[in-house]
């Protein structure tokens, strides 16, 4: 794949986003619409997609490419984490601390990255995306979340290791890799509705962080020099990072592309959500994470074209 057909796509997902905008201007979709077609998505949607990713031959050469993408991924997240708490922990507002920290680390890899990998790279590329998937759900539920719930004494909560492990996705992760290694296959008709469900998920995806965009006043105010770092970090400088580990540690062809294209996804969403639910101001969340969406139909193709020249 040229860098071509990956700014064609990425235009055609912004197209997607504007009509998400549009059927908000158009009073479409209310804020229990979106709630809902949100959880439609990542418990119905993403995990019958994965389920399909996995329903292909087994492959030695198919599993090598996996792990190996697998162990990218985690060290890519070690370092982001180390980086991040140096550059952002020092910060005077707590709040604005967490939220850079946690913006610069965690990619939109299920909105807006498993989509963008589908329609890319088809079911192939949806395989080796499930490594980066994975890896988010698990350390953004573990150290991400525990950013948020520092209590006064500086002591972290003990992670909710039940609700990491019961998340659709890592379920449909578990399920599709024992349908892969052992290849089992699933009866036609529930093949074809586990198919039928997944190829939504690009369409109705991009709807809905479209209509959450048109919600957003943009303002002079909305960027700072650490939300500007943020993005700095999140769009650029870690994707760059990214594709030097996947480079050294021997990962190549899709599973490279696929993997840097996760990592070069723009701030999650789920950034906004944690600082709601600790009480505080959510405006530099919300610059970040909109900023960094926006800026993404640059820097992606910017990061695919990096990973063909280093």
């Amino acid at each position: 794949m040229n860098i071509g057909q990956l700014i064609n796509q990425i235009i055609l997902m912004f197209c997607l986003m504007l009509v998400g905008v549009l059927i908000n201007k158009l009073k479409f979709m209310h804020a229990q619409t979106s709630n809902d077609l949100t959880n439609v998505l990542l418990y119905i949607v993403s995990p019958c997609l994965i389920i399909n990713a996995f329903e292909q031959p087994y492959s030695n050469d198919r599993i090598k490419q996996f792990l190996l993408a697998a162990g990218g991924v985690i060290l890519l997240y070690l370092v982001e984490i180390v980086i991040a708490k140096l550059v952002f922990g020092h910060l005077k507002n707590r709040n604005l601390s967490r939220i850079a920290q946690y913006g610069s680390i965690y990619s939109n890899a299920g909105f807006m990255g498993i989509p963008l990998i589908s329609s890319l790279f088809g079911s192939k590329g949806v395989f080796f995306a499930v490594v980066s998937l994975a890896a988010f759900n698990i350390f953004s539920w573990t150290q991400g979340v525990s950013l948020f719930k520092n209590n006064d004494s500086g002591t972290a909560e003990r992670t909710n290791w039940k609700q990491v492990l019961l998340n659709p996705n890592i379920i449909a992760i578990i399920v599709g890799a024992i349908f892969f290694v052992f290849s089992v296959q699933i009866p036609s008709i529930p093949n074809q509705i586990i198919k039928d469900i997944g190829s939504v998920n690009t369409p109705l995806s991009m709807i809905v962080i479209g209509n959450s965009l048109a919600n957003i006043k943009f303002t002079k105010d909305m960027l700072n020099k650490e939300i500007g770092l943020t993005i700095l970090f999140r769009n650029l400088l870690f994707p760059i990072l990214a594709i030097i580990i996947l480079r050294l540690v021997g990962v190549t062809g899709i599973a490279f592309y696929t993997t840097i294209v996760m990592a070069a996804c723009p701030v999650a969403g789920l950034v906004v959500l944690f600082t709601l639910q600790v009480h505080d101001d959510t405006a530099p969340a919300i610059s970040a994470m909109s900023l960094s969406t926006i800026l993404s139909l640059v820097t992606i193709p910017l990061i695919f074209a990096l990973g063909n020249i280093l």
